[in-house]
């Protein structure tokens, strides 16, 4: 099947998620950007999904709004037509996991760094009690 000229590509969808990335970690909401960019917050947020296509002023003008380079907005282009997997730059697109990061760094104590490693590491892979701990089901 091929793609119209103007459909969005894996690429678009890739730097959308880039683009919330930056928006997200410099606290800017999608209305504070989309008012410095002159569009409405819809139209950021159909950048950020990937369903619209940015021309190149559009995407100078949004990397110099977030203040990083143009490439920034296009890190992991060489990936984007791999499968759909949880890059650390895809998980860093939520909000609450961009929180965790920033909290965690800045988090002095290596010894601490390590004991928060270790506590999310138990919640999010708990073991399998042992059969004596296992209620009795009949």
């Amino acid at each position: 099947r091929l793609m119209s000229a103007k459909s969005p590509d894996a690429i678009d969808r890739l730097v959308g998620r880039n683009i919330r990335i930056q928006r997200l970690a410099k606290r800017l909401s999608q209305t504070n950007l989309a008012d410095q960019l002159g569009v409405s917050f819809q139209q950021v947020q159909k950048y950020e999904k990937g369903r619209n296509r940015m021309g190149a002023g559009r995407l100078f003008r949004i990397a110099a709004t977030l203040e990083v380079s143009l490439l920034t907005l296009f890190e992991g282009v060489d990936d984007a037509d791999g499968p759909e997997v949880a890059s650390p730059q895809a998980l860093l697109a939520h909000p609450q996991h961009l929180k965790l990061v920033l909290a965690f760094s800045r988090v002095a104590d290596k010894a601490t760094r390590r004991a928060l490693i270790g506590l999310v590491r138990q919640i999010a892979e708990p073991r399998q009690r042992p059969a004596a701990a296992r209620p009795i089901t009949r």
